[in-house]
């Protein structure tokens, strides 16, 4: 059974989807791996607002990227995460082409998507560390959305989009967490 690590099992989709999860509660440091996973380490620690963050583990990330480096999977964390450059991932590349596609994709590779995509309500560009996932296993890449909300506090860059409460902003949106579900399934 795969499962979900670091997630908010509360207020996240994984939970309905059956999955082996793994939230505060459980502690995901201790999953004891036997499956692929989707893995949700805290971002803070790793993020743009770091130095105002002080009650996520910054241990979760390292942690997080040894156990899918172990089981396979994906790991999901905003662009620009100082994750990558913590464990020394690959940057990441740009979506596959069709013919890339029916080759091999590398054991370790990264790819930034936009959430909006897959439906979340703003821009939220995304770094994803692929183990084991093979290029064929992306499918179709989503449309191009406009986001109806705002993440930034700049007024001016807001463009008239209300702002996304921060409680939201964490929560992954059903659409994109059955795709990285999917690909962490297809593991080889």
């Amino acid at each position: 059974m795969t499962a979900a690590l670091y997630v908010d099992v509360e207020r996240g989709p994984y939970a309905a989807m059956g999955l082996d999860c793994w939230g505060a509660e459980r502690n995901a440091k201790l999953w004891p791996g036997g499956s692929s996973a989707v893995a949700h380490p805290p971002c803070g620690p790793w993020g743009r607002l770091r130095w105002n963050c002080t009650k996520q583990d910054p241990e979760c990330g390292p942690i997080a990227v040894h156990q899918l480096l172990a089981w396979g999977g994906v790991l999901e964390h905003p662009a620009n995460s100082l994750l990558w450059k913590h464990c020394a991932l690959p940057k990441p590349r740009p979506w596959p082409t069709a013919l890339e596609c029916l080759g091999t994709a590398p054991r370790v590779w990264t790819l930034e998507v936009d959430q909006c995509r897959w439906g979340h309500l703003a821009r939220k560009a995304t770094w994803l560390l692929m183990v084991g996932v093979p290029f064929s296993a992306l499918g179709e890449r989503p449309a191009h959305r406009e986001p109806t909300r705002t993440i930034g506090t700049n007024r001016e860059g807001r463009k008239g989009k209300l702002c996304l409460p921060k409680s939201q902003r964490h929560v992954t949106p059903p659409a994109f967490a059955e795709w990285l579900v999917s690909l962490a399934r297809s593991v080889q």
